[in-house]
């Protein structure tokens, strides 16, 4: 397992903001009573950068973000079930490009939903209980990863509606797995974490011909061969406690546990021996408040800058790739008091959205500091 080599001390960043960027809200929209859980923007297809989607309860709704602060609802899809609750969302798309909304939650179910037509195109079983989070490979966009309370992360090709990995087992996680995320340059690589406090990375790329397989299959899913990923490559325990977001930033990985922080660490493999090697703790970016499990960062399409939110209803966003650490603008409203699951931030960075415990959905755009 990767220990943190001593006398490497890591770079803390300010709480005092830099005022770099100034942001104001411009709408609050009180989506339902039921807490949400996720918001996401379209970031795989360029017409739609401005589009959106929330899930909360056994709703998905797909809204577009308009100019002076206007949220216009596009689109809303309600489960059959009234007990499901939806606890993630991502975008994806068909081989042909047609736009996909996927949603999972407590039932284990994954909804892919068809947007041009707002009808369900697949409905994925496979995960013996809850999904915690999704997530789509932007190079390939047909492709997506689950994370769930059943301690594995599945690999599904959103076209054919085939579970091609489960990355479980031996050397799988021994507790939920609460987020993962795909590496945005190395196609064959995913980084997850979880309730069993550890980091771990997987490799598919011996695997990558049951991918490609999944795109040509023309028998019934469920007699696809699917494999079993036993071992990551590396593992790492930078936290002590739930780990319950982590994205990759280039090689680097930023994670965060319920620590008031989001830390910013270098997995460092050792060739001849998978799985073990050190973690480099790099930055560390306060976020006061922070310390309740299931509050999730995002950020802009190239990664300048990540925002989170806490569980007073403020919103911390931060310089990613400065050091040290620059916090460009602390966001606080009177009336945002409810705790911030998730926040989205837009393609360019100069919108920021934040979901909330209460139902609400913020909207937060960056105004220009003469």
């Amino acid at each position: 397992m990767a220990k943190t080599p001593i006398g490497l001390e890591p770079v803390v960043g300010s709480l005092s903001s830099s005022k770099k960027k100034e942001y104001r809200v411009t709408n609050r929209l009180q989506e339902g009573k039921r807490p949400l859980y996720a918001v996401v923007f379209n970031f795989i297809d360029s017409r739609y950068f401005n589009v959106f989607a929330t899930v909360g309860g056994n709703r998905v709704t797909v809204y577009q973000c308009l100019e002076g602060g206007v949220i216009a609802v596009l689109q809303s899809y309600v489960d059959e079930d009234k007990d499901e609750s939806f606890y993630t969302v991502s975008w994806a798309c068909n081989i042909d490009g047609t736009p996909f909304v996927v949603a999972g939650g407590i039932n284990g179910i994954i909804r892919v939903i068809d947007a041009s037509n707002e009808k369900i195109h697949k409905s994925f079983v496979g995960h013996g209980d809850s999904i915690n989070e999704i997530r789509t490979q932007p190079l390939k966009p047909s492709l997506i990863v689950s994370a769930s309370k059943d301690e594995s992360v599945r690999l599904w090709n959103v076209h054919t509606g085939i579970c091609i990995l489960i990355f479980a087992g031996a050397g799988g996680h021994r507790n939920e797995v609460l987020s993962v995320d795909f590496h945005p340059s190395d196609i064959y690589r995913i980084a997850s974490c979880g309730m069993d406090n550890t980091v771990k990375i997987w490799s598919m790329k011996e695997f990558w011909t049951y991918v490609e397989k999944s795109f040509t299959w023309t028998d019934l899913p469920s007699k696809f061969p699917t494999k079993y990923v036993q071992f990551p490559v590396f593992l790492a325990s930078v936290h002590s406690n739930y780990v319950d977001c982590n994205r990759w930033l280039g090689d680097f990985i930023l994670s965060k546990s319920v620590d008031n922080e989001i830390v910013l660490w270098e997995p460092k493999m050792k060739e001849q021996s998978p799985g073990e090697g050190t973690a480099d703790i790099l930055q560390k970016y306060p976020v006061p408040e922070c310390d309740i499990w299931f509050i999730k960062f995002s950020c802009d399409f190239h990664y300048n800058a990540a925002a989170i939110g806490n569980r007073e209803g403020k919103i911390f966003v931060w310089e990613l790739q400065s050091s040290p650490p620059v916090l460009i603008a602390r966001l606080s409203h009177a009336q945002s008091k409810s705790p911030i699951r998730q926040t989205a931030t837009s393609f360019d960075g100069s919108t920021i959205l934040s979901c909330c415990e209460d139902g609400t959905i913020w909207r937060w755009d960056s105004v220009q500091i003469n």
